[in-house]
Formats: structure tokens, sequence, C-alpha cells
């Protein structure tokens, strides 16, 4: 305390004129139209490059807040073009109750929200890691998407992460169809180029065009139907001869993967079972 006295006492006239320096510039910009316009300008411009400023670095921080919710709104967009262009190519045939079941599963699908902690892509055996677990209600053979398409499925979860088996794995095997063409195969990554996989065991009496777009089929509990898997770019046929073999460019660039979506399969498997009984009622019996 004596020190801080002693220290005032010593600059005391230095405290006393900028005492007097703040007075006089008040009463200057207060009595003094021109002067106070200036200060007023001049302290406007300041405030607002500090409120830019301010504006963007929140900007920054909420760019991974509004990529999760791009990508949920992706997914979503694309499932309900894919069926509105179904519904347009068969307009005129009675398949009207199949496209309003699809439309009824997607919007009870539970999609959770993840990102990208750890990816590789050299191997044949690639896996990927995500910051959402079991406490988040990541199961093990859940499927795992992107706004761009098909990523993998849920290989193990531990509580507060993931590991996830990519489309990029030897062991990935995931049901696909041709979309507007019905015809179904199996992808399937054989290594190399990590934009291109192969649809396998498409049969001989298929027809489909170049460029043609590949997505999930829906036959399955871990992906709902019509998520984009990617575009056909060429054509081979099968070592047995029996099939074709698609080479398929993938929709999804695993090498800029950073944000994805767990798909909650529980609602989904229900009403897929119940999709699968209303469609079997419907086929003619035999004998009939």
């Amino acid at each position: 305390m004596h020190n801080l006295v002693d220290f005032i006492q010593r600059y005391n006239h230095w405290f006393i004129f900028l005492l007097l320096e703040v007075i006089s510039l008040v009463l200057l910009f207060q009595y003094n139209s021109y002067q106070g316009s200036v200060w007023f300008s001049s302290a406007n411009a300041i405030s607002g490059q500090l409120l830019s400023w301010n504006a963007e670095v929140e900007s920054f921080f909420s760019l991974s807040k509004a990529n999760q919710e791009l990508t949920q709104r992706n997914l979503y967009l694309e499932q309900q073009v894919r069926m509105l262009s179904d519904q347009l190519t068969d307009a005129s045939h009675d398949s009207g109750w199949a496209h309003r079941d699809e439309l009824a599963l997607l919007r009870n699908i539970k999609l959770i929200p993840a990102k990208v902690v750890g990816n590789s892509l050299n191997r044949h055996d690639n896996l990927i890691t995500i910051d959402k677990g079991e406490a988040d209600g990541v199961r093990k053979d859940m499927g795992v998407v992107c706004g761009s398409g098909v990523v993998g499925i849920v290989y193990l979860a531990s509580a507060h992460y993931a590991v996830v088996i990519p489309v990029l794995n030897n062991e990935s095997n995931i049901s696909c169809r041709i979309r507007g063409r019905g015809y179904f195969g199996y992808l399937h990554w054989n290594g190399g180029d990590t934009r291109l996989a192969y649809v396998e065991d498409v049969p001989r009496h298929a027809r489909f065009r170049l460029y043609d777009d590949v997505e999930t089929s829906g036959y399955s509990s871990v992906f709902p139907p019509g998520i984009l898997v990617g575009k056909i770019m060429h054509v081979y046929n099968s070592v047995d001869g029996v099939s074709y073999r698609l080479q398929v460019r993938l929709s999804t660039d695993f090498g800029r993967l950073r944000d994805v979506c767990v798909v909650d399969n529980a609602p989904m498997m229900e009403q897929l079972n119940a999709l699968r009984a209303a469609q079997d009622s419907l086929r003619p019996k035999e004998g009939h």
C-alpha cells in the first residue's frame, strides 16, 4: 500500500495531465458539432470493424454445426429427388403405394451426426474412426453416410467412438441397384483408386446406360433406399461370364471426408419388414 501511495505522489502531475486531457476532449467533442461528428464517425468505424471481426470469428466456429446440418439435409433432399424422379418415370404404373411407404420410411429415419477423427486410404483394409459411440446411440452394423453418398458400416463401437468399415475396404459388401432400372448387385472395392469401386452380379438381361446412378437398394436394415453410391463408368463381363461387373465412380470423396451421419436402423428395420410383408401379400399366389 505504501508503494502505491508513493507511486501516485511521484507521478501525480502525469495523472493530472491525463485527467485534464480527457476533460478537454469531452468538452471539445460535446460542444463543437464538427469535431463531434468526426469523433462519432471514427468511433463507428472502429466499433463496426470490431463487430465485423467478431462476426467472422463466430461464423468460423459455427461452420462445424452448419456442415452437420447440411450433411443431413443433403441426404433427405437426395432421396426425395430420387423418389420423385421414380414416380415421374413410373407414372403409368400402379406403384404409388410403394413410393408412399418409402417416403414414410425416410421421414422416420434418425440420423446421428458425427465427425471423422481417423481415416486411412492406402490400405486394403481401410478403417474410419468417428467421434460418436454407444453413449450417442451408435451401434454395430449401423450404416454411415455423408451429404454426397454412402460411407460404410459401423464395425465396432465404444462409449464415445466407433470404427467404421468404409466402402474402401475389401470386406465391404453393400447391396445396390441401378437408379430407375431396378437391377441389383453388390458393391466391392478391390484396392487401387479410391474413387472407383465395382458392382458385381448384375444380371446379363439388365438394361442400363453409362453414367446411370447407382444407389442403395434398401433391401437391408443398414441403409434406406436411394442413398447415392456413384455413377457407372464402364461395363465388364464377370469372370464366369454369366453377369455384368460395373465400374462405378464413387460419389463420396473419402480423401476429404469430415462430417458424416450414422443411420439409426431400429425404426427403419421395423417399417422395412412391414413393407416387405405388404409386397409379399400383393404378389400372385401360386395356383391362382
